[in-house]
């Protein structure tokens, strides 16, 4: 079983540094200004765990 993967957007600054680590997992809203989880994602990626370690605002996690 796939595990969730959760950003909270309130806390993303938008860096886009997860969207290029795992863009598999990883997209930027519309407005281009924060990043979200592509519906359908697979959270057991190795990429996702990068981009948890490196998210500057620690907004990344899963369930």
């Amino acid at each position: 079983m796939a595990a969730t993967v959760i950003i909270d957007e309130e806390e993303c600054l938008g860096c886009e540094s997860c969207v290029e680590m795992c863009p598999s997992v990883f997209a930027m809203n519309d407005d281009g200004d924060k990043a979200i989880v592509i519906d359908g994602a697979d959270g057991d990626e190795d990429c996702v765990d990068e981009a948890i370690a490196s998210c500057p605002a620690e907004c990344i996690s899963k369930e």
